[in-house]
């Protein structure tokens, strides 16, 4: 039986219940390939669901592999895989199967992408999961369209740095809220006008917005009903919209969760191939160190992406 490093959880809790232990190597199925896997980001996700604070995985799913998102080479296809080969470079979001902090892992051949060149593994790693939950934010949810304006909660994460640049990308101007230390950060991602959420309210600088982009929820999200235009859209990733707020305002609001698109990735590929959008990565962390990394964006303030290196 061939084997491979993972970090595994046997059960709920704080990160000290994060395993660094050899796992059985993972095969692909028909139309699925193995990603050698070379880094993988580390998310919110993968703490809420250590913590058992994400319903979808229960008790009787463990022990569990966590991550999901990954860059790496494809060691090997499934039988009914033709678009893409072995040796290829790719990054992809994972689906809820198999997790990314593992040496291998298997996931299916349309849910990935090309690498792009100019990133390293490192930075390719930081890219799927944040960025697609900012394009399905904006675009798929949000609608946003060149010469709109839109307000971005929580602009230097992970998912915030991405869709300061996806906006500014599409044509829009972008508003983010941050504290004052990130301002130089949003401003060199193109961001037009900065909040300092600490000490300015934003609703005293930020009016008529055709969308609200929330990363941040609860009384954020309840005081962005003021600033949004007749008609305007408030997305968030974290918490549903009142709809008795949005009737109020005339306005649209939605809750979604990212799913893994492959598609989509390489629309967002050709964008950094394009130099218009960069990942930024805030720390790495070797893979036996993954509950320091998990630890470092539970309980720190992190500008971007926090990456594990496994090869």
């Amino acid at each position: 039986m061939a084997t491979m490093r993972a970090v595994s959880i046997h059960s709920f809790g704080g990160p000290e219940v994060l395993k660094l232990e050899n796992v059985e190597r993972p095969s692909p199925q028909d139309d699925e390939v193995l990603i050698r896997v070379r880094a993988a980001s580390v998310n919110p996700i993968d703490y809420k669901i250590r913590a058992g604070g994400y319903p979808p995985v229960k008790a009787e799913q463990l022990p569990k592999v966590l991550g999901r998102d990954v860059s790496g080479t494809i060691e090997k296809c499934g039988r009914a895989v033709k678009d893409v080969h072995e040796g290829d470079e790719v990054y992809a979001m994972l689906d809820t199967g198999p997790g990314g902090y593992a040496e291998y892992v298997t996931v299916k051949a349309k849910l990935c992408a090309p690498k792009p060149e100019q990133l390293d593994y490192t930075a390719a790693a930081a890219v799927p999961l944040a960025a697609l939950t900012a394009w399905q934010g904006l675009f798929d949810h949000g609608h946003l369209v060149a010469g709109q304006r839109v307000l971005i909660h929580g602009g230097a994460g992970g998912v915030g740095h991405f869709a300061i640049q996806f906006a500014k990308a599409k044509g829009a101007t972008v508003c983010t809220t941050v504290s004052a230390e990130d301002e130089p950060f949003v401003r060199s991602l193109g961001a037009d006008e900065v909040i300092d959420y600490k000490s300015e309210r934003f609703e005293d600088k930020v009016h008529d917005v055709d969308l609200v982009f929330d990363l941040v929820a609860g009384d954020t999200q309840e005081r962005s009903w003021a600033i949004l235009k007749d008609g305007g859209t408030l997305i968030s990733t974290l918490a549903k919209p009142s709809e008795a707020r949005a009737r109020e305002h005339h306005a649209r609001g939605a809750h979604y969760t990212a799913h893994p698109d492959g598609t989509e990735l390489r629309e967002i590929g050709a964008l950094i191939e394009a130099g218009k959008v960069k990942p930024h990565v805030d720390a790495t962390y070797p893979l036996e160190r993954a509950a320091e990394a998990q630890r470092r964006i539970e309980g720190h303030h992190t500008q971007g992406k926090v990456v594990l290196q496994v090869a």
